[in-house]
């Protein structure tokens, strides 16, 4: 596929973004950019947030899992259904009631300062590396496809992408993010859609046939019932249960575009409506993932990375077409990921450490000043992390660097379940330590786990111990709390 062509798509789609853009940054203020002014439209914000839940990697590596893992992966995402009822009929409505921009400030008021820094602080610390990470892949590549063709640097490619995110988020932010997370949604799906049904036009066999053959075959496996395994079925679903309250409910990110819907009723429609709409849609990029897998193996295709499938096929052995369809769904999914976190991060510093929604003393051109500033620093540190990934380049290193990014959302998980189902008082001053000794203690035991346990391997229920551990460190060092009022 022509690097010119690609980069026509890219720039095409940009011209797109930018319009819809104008069209809601005007008149924007700091309320407009942290909350929308309280009046996004739910059905607006649960579609669109179909796009910033499934990232650039979403878009690549759940369609290669299937190789490897079957459909178990839909386990998980029939476990991100009840976490998402938890999130709607406990952390909503205590995050509206409270009247939160940030949803770590709950911290403050249950717990204290130093616990507050510290739940704010691992957001800021995972969304930080795990979203340089996601642009890295997406950047990575454009680099492979269009811009070496070019002899053009790898950190011009990546300085381009965060400047263009830089500019359609800098003034709107969450409102702007509701409406162009929504057009990037309808994108990402069609590519999917369009995907299936240009493989199977080149495989000349009907949809429906191909169907048939998957869930004939070993690839359509959902339940693993052996206890040991990873992706034991049980495993595999109260993990996506916690995985989605600490992700979701306990991500500024996430909730930052549900605390701007006009009520909390809205907010809770939003939540069920997305959930819903997410199975379906994971459903559908596994059944992509299939399509792919048999594309593969009748054409001899092999690839040395799962993750490398999607772009490969699509890229260099489908038709132009097919290609674009692809390069459209992938930038379509890389977008909302970035924007999203660049906006909520910005949200997080300038709220939780400046403080500039308390500062009575800053007038509105002040405090959104501070906030381009807060902004642009953290594009920066985008900018710095994506090329040292680059400068790496080594999967199991990235991986492991994901993994522990991961983690950090362990500490949230016990912070939140101790604050709202006990009345103890906790030592302050010893949060931060119980916070950074669990997530330790739990990537020593994953190190061992297969030589200490018998041969069990952790999968993703990794993040029940965290959170376990938290909530215990935090047991130890409490007392009650005669005074203590319910939030």
């Amino acid at each position: 596929m022509s690097p010119y062509l690609i980069l026509g798509i890219f720039l095409a789609y940009t011209i797109l973004l930018f319009t819809v853009t104008w069209i809601t940054s005007r008149k924007a203020d700091s309320q407009s950019f942290f909350i929308g002014n309280r009046a996004s439209p739910w059905f607006v914000v649960a579609y669109g947030m179909i796009g910033a839940s499934l990232s650039g990697v979403t878009f690549m590596s759940v369609p290669g899992w299937v190789s490897e893992t079957q459909f178990s992966y839909m386990v998980v995402i029939f476990g991100y259904l009840v976490g998402y009822y938890v999130i709607a009929l406990v952390l909503m409505p205590l995050y509206y009631r409270l009247k939160l921009t940030s949803i770590y400030t709950y911290l403050e008021r249950r717990f204290g300062f130093w616990s507050y820094k510290t739940g704010a602080g691992f957001f800021i610390l995972s969304r930080t590396i795990g979203a340089s990470l996601r642009m890295f892949l997406v950047i990575n590549v454009l680099q492979l496809f269009v811009f070496d063709a070019w002899n053009i640097p790898f950190w011009v490619n990546a300085l381009v992408f965060i400047i263009l995110i830089i500019l359609y988020t800098l003034r709107g932010g969450i409102r702007t993010i509701i409406w162009t997370d929504t057009l990037q949604t309808t994108f990402m799906l069609l590519a999917v859609i369009l995907s299936i049904f240009y493989i199977s036009k080149d495989l000349h066999e009907p949809v429906g046939k191909l169907i048939a053959n998957i869930w004939e075959s070993d690839m359509s496996r959902m339940f693993i019932t052996d206890w040991h395994h990873e992706r034991y079925f049980l495993k595999q679903f109260f993990s996506g249960i916690f995985i989605t309250i600490t992700m979701t409910g306990l991500d500024q990110e996430m909730m930052q575009k549900n605390l701007s819907c006009r009520n909390i009723k809205e907010a809770q429609k939003n939540i069920f409506t997305f959930s819903g709409i997410l199975v379906f849609v994971n459903f559908l990029f596994l059944m992509l993932g299939a399509f792919l897998v048999i594309y593969a193996q009748r054409k001899g295709i092999q690839v040395e990375m799962s993750d490398e499938l999607f772009p490969t096929v699509a890229l260099k052995y489908m038709s132009p077409v097919a290609g674009i369809v692809f390069m459209i769904g992938l930038i379509s999914a890389a977008f909302p990921s970035a924007d999203g976190a660049l906006t909520s991060l910005t949200t997080s510093v300038s709220i939780d450490f400046l403080g500039i929604d308390k500062r009575k003393d800053l007038t509105e051109k002040q405090a959104t000043r501070r906030r381009y500033i807060v902004h642009l620093t953290i594009a920066s540190l985008f900018f710095i992390s994506v090329l040292i990934f680059s400068l790496v380049n080594d999967e199991a290193v990235i991986d492991k660097i994901f993994t522990i990014a991961g983690y950090t959302y362990g500490p949230l998980l016990g912070l939140y379940t101790f604050g709202l189902f006990t009345r103890r008082k906790v030592n302050d001053r010893a949060t931060p330590f119980i916070a950074i000794l669990s997530p330790v203690i739990c990537l020593i035991l994953n190190g061992f786990s297969e030589e200490w346990f018998n041969g069990y391997k952790f999968g993703f229920e990794m993040i029940l111990l965290n959170g376990f551990l938290t909530f215990m460190g935090l047991l130890a060092f409490s007392r009650k709390d005669a005074d203590h009022q319910s939030l």
